[in-house]
């Protein structure tokens, strides 16, 4: 009888093809994929937001260049003054309004005065007194009122222009725009936030092909903390 005898080998566990040996570890592929996906991401954001922000941008760093010089960038205002007379019909309407508190025209009055003088008053709100009727119409760039004496039906309106300087630093300040300029800006300083973020995220992916990178960003930190400390006071 003849016994043959085997060499034992012991079982090894292979896990499956597609589980990682050390799965606390991406492998180069998977994380070069990941890579790519933000890049892809980030990149797509970024040129959106700047899309959207770019004539704004362009409006706000110019005005603010006009803004930081306008003592020296001074337009010469100009001043258109207008009179009339108010009809006796009308002038009756305005008995009819309160003596005293905040209330639009009446709708036949600021109609009149639209056709007669072309003067959009619409519903905005007028101060009441026993004597006048007193409307101010600020707008960017300029500055408007009007008052109607309500014993006589007198009726004075002026208006200064500042300029188109004066207009675009009214703009950049959101002064007398009106709630839809409001908006506008909300919503550009949200592209703007956008714009910003996805760019310094974007630097943090290049950072190591580019050395200069934080040194750059660390910079445009420090100057204005300086400029702040030192020279402001």
């Amino acid at each position: 009888m003849r016994i043959v005898l085997k060499r034992y080998t012991p079982l090894s566990f292979q896990p499956p093809a597609d589980v990682p040996a050390n799965p606390t570890r991406d492998d180069p592929v998977s994380a070069q994929r990941k890579r790519g996906f933000w890049l892809r991401t980030l990149h797509q954001w970024h040129w959106i937001s700047s899309a959207v922000c770019l004539v704004g941008m362009l409006l706000f760093t110019a005005t603010g260049i006009t803004l930081n010089h306008a003592a020296r960038i001074e337009g010469s205002p100009r001043v258109d003054n207008r009179s009339a007379q108010l009809p006796e019909p009308l002038l009756e309407a305005l008995a009819e309004a309160p003596d005293e508190g905040n209330a639009p025209l009446p709708p036949a009055v600021a109609r009149w005065l639209g056709d007669e003088l072309s003067i959009s008053a619409g519903r905005r709100p007028v101060e009441w007194s026993e004597d006048e009727a007193y409307l101010s119409m600020p707008s960017p760039g300029a500055d408007a009122w009007l008052s109607i004496d309500r014993a006589t039906g007198e009726v004075e309106f002026e208006r200064t222009e500042r300029g188109l300087v004066s207009f675009l630093n009214d703009l950049h300040k959101g002064r007398n725009a009106g709630p839809a300029w409001g908006w506008f800006i909300d919503v550009f300083a949200i592209a703007c936030l956008v714009f910003c973020i996805t760019g310094l995220f974007l630097l943090h992916l290049h950072a190591r092909q580019r050395r200069m990178t934080w040194p750059l960003v660390g910079l445009g930190l420090v100057v204005p903390l300086v400029l702040i400390l030192i020279f402001i006071h």
